[in-house]
């Protein structure tokens, strides 16, 4: 099985040296390096020189709006493509759907879409959107049959509950159609992803935590006649050693105030998400114990909504994490690390090598970024 790896753009505030917060309606923490367009390039093209397939952009009100980011980075890098996260109550179901076919038709297929129901009720209601978190989930599977079947190329008249179109019909039908990934831990959200979901991500787990949610979304996919794959979203902190790479964990760690994890930890009490109380279960606030499965640190969620673990060792640790993931049935890996850009060359020179021995990983880079004999090389172990 041939892995897929996706990076990140950190729109969200900006990237550096030591943990950027924010996410779930938190502020974003102070960040060294901007999220302008230079800074994003360099983070962009570091992905694509080093064999990722594509950049997961995310959303919210502390973020640059996605859609645009990524326009403005697919000129600016060749291969990428841009894995684009949005939330459909704050955007019509045609329009979306002729988005994405612009976007497919100017960037020749370098569309994936990662559909975000909702984010907390208060971050909502400043986008004018009063619905509570189940109708989200109603109106989000009532947008994605209207999305599906526009770029079925039908003619769709559709009167739901939440969303009314007339006789719509899609001029440009994006080609390829972009996959849809999606993810979310409570009942509602597994329903949706059963029925629409290409891929459905999970934040990182303990392997068995991570087991449990794939039989349970395989499970609902199966009643609906339907086939996922899965991927998860992690950061991660690899190095040459493991002690170097536990180093600069506790690099991280020493970064951070308490101060900053009381106030950020007591907002995110308050998130209305199930992932992300998961995501705090794993480490109730605390960080003596933040080593919650080898080479696995819960260190990043205590000041970070959203994803906030890490896989953390050498290179062959990580690649053995990865291996162990990918033996439970996930196919696909959303990285990221601080900073991005360095981030993107310790795992695209260290990790992905190994995986790739272990056929786990197959190298579509153009040839010209392998790496080639030299000459004289070639010619000095002939002449021996």
């Amino acid at each position: 099985m041939a892995l897929k790896f996706h990076w990140f753009l950190p729109t969200n505030g900006g990237d550096g040296r030591h943990v950027v917060g924010g996410g779930h309606g938190l502020a974003a923490g102070a960040s060294g390096r901007p999220a302008d367009v230079a800074y994003l390039t360099q983070v962009a093209r570091a992905a694509e020189d080093n064999g990722f397939a594509a950049a997961l952009t995310p959303t919210g009100a502390w973020c640059e709006d996605a859609w645009l980011s990524t326009a403005m980075l697919s000129q600016t890098t060749q291969r990428l493509k841009f894995l684009v996260a949005f939330r459909p109550g704050l955007i019509s179901p045609f329009l979306a759907a002729q988005m994405a076919g612009t976007f497919q038709n100017l960037t020749e297929g370098r569309l994936l879409l990662n559909v975000v129901t909702g984010g907390e009720g208060h971050e909502q209601r400043m986008y004018g959107d009063h619905l509570n978190k189940d109708a989200r989930y109603a109106r989000c599977d009532e947008f994605l049959q209207i999305v599906r079947r526009l770029w079925a190329g039908e003619t769709v008249d559709f009167h739901g509950e939440h969303l009314h179109v007339e006789a719509a019909t899609l001029g440009q039908i994006p080609d390829p159609v972009p996959e849809i990934y999606f993810g979310g831990s409570s009942p509602a959200a597994g329903i949706v992803a059963a029925k629409h979901a290409d891929v459905y991500l999970t934040w990182g787990e303990p392997p068995d935590a991570v087991a449990a949610k794939i039989a349970w979304i395989r499970g609902l996919a199966a009643e609906q006649g339907r086939t996922i794959r899965f991927g998860i979203r992690m950061h991660t902190i690899t190095r040459d050693t493991a002690d170097e790479a536990w180093a600069e964990a506790d690099r991280l760690l020493a970064g951070i105030d308490p101060a900053t994890i009381a106030t950020v930890q007591q907002g995110l009490r308050l998130s209305e998400s199930e992932g992300q109380k998961r995501m705090l279960d794993l480490h109730q606030g605390r960080t003596d114990n933040l080593e919650i499965h080898p080479n696995v640190w819960a260190g990043v969620g205590l000041v970070r909504g959203g994803a906030g673990t890490a896989l953390v060792g050498s290179h062959e640790q990580v690649a053995d994490r990865i291996a162990e993931y990918a033996s439970l049935g996930i196919e696909e890996f959303v990285l990221s690390a601080y900073p991005h850009l360095e981030g993107a060359y310790w795992f695209g020179e260290g990790v992905l090598p190994i995986l790739a021995e272990r056929g786990l990983w197959k190298d579509e880079r153009p040839a010209r970024w392998r790496g080639t004999t030299m000459p004289f090389a070639t010619a000095g172990r002939a002449a021996r």
